[in-house]
C-alpha cells in the first residue's frame, strides 16, 4: 500500500468520527486530526507513522507486544501517546479501534457519546 493510500485510510477513519476535522499542527504540513480544536491524531511529515493518545498502560502493552509496529514517540510519549508505523503492514481494524479510543479520550463526553448512537446494538 502506497503512502497516499495509507494516509487516505487514516484520514477516512478520523473524519468518520463526529465533529472531527483535519488541520495541520504548528508549522507542519502533515495531516493532523482534531475534535473541538484538540488533537487526537498526528501523522508524520513523511507519512510513515502516526501518533495518537492512549489510555494508561496501553502504550506499554502495544510497544512491548509489537515493537516492530508501535513505539514511544518523542515529545508526547511521556504523556501516553503511542507511535504506530504505517509502513509495516498494520492491522487496520486494530488501528481503527486505537484511533477511536484516542478520539474518545480527547472529545467532550457528549460528542464521544455520538459514536455509540450510530452503532446498531
Amino acid at each position: 500500500m502506497g503512502d497516499e493510500d495509507v494516509l487516505t485510510r487514516v484520514r477516512d477513519i478520523c473524519l468518520s468520527l463526529p465533529e472531527a476535522e483535519e488541520r495541520s499542527f504548528g508549522g507542519h504540513t502533515a495531516p493532523s486530526f482534531r475534535v473541538r480544536d484538540k488533537l487526537f491524531l498526528m501523522t508524520s511529515e513523511d507519512g510513515t507513522y502516526m501518533t495518537f493518545k492512549a489510555a494508561p498502560g496501553v502504550q506499554e502493552a502495544l510497544v512491548t507486544s509489537a515493537p516492530d509496529r508501535y513505539f514511544v514517540p518523542a515529545y508526547v510519549g511521556h504523556k501516553g501517546w503511542v507511535g504506530a508505523r504505517l509502513d509495516t503492514g498494520q492491522d487496520w481494524s486494530e488501528l481503527a479501534e486505537l484511533i477511536e479510543d484516542s478520539y474518545r479520550m480527547i472529545a467532550p463526553k457528549r460528542v464521544a457519546a455520538l459514536l455509540d448512537q450510530r452503532r446498531p446494538e
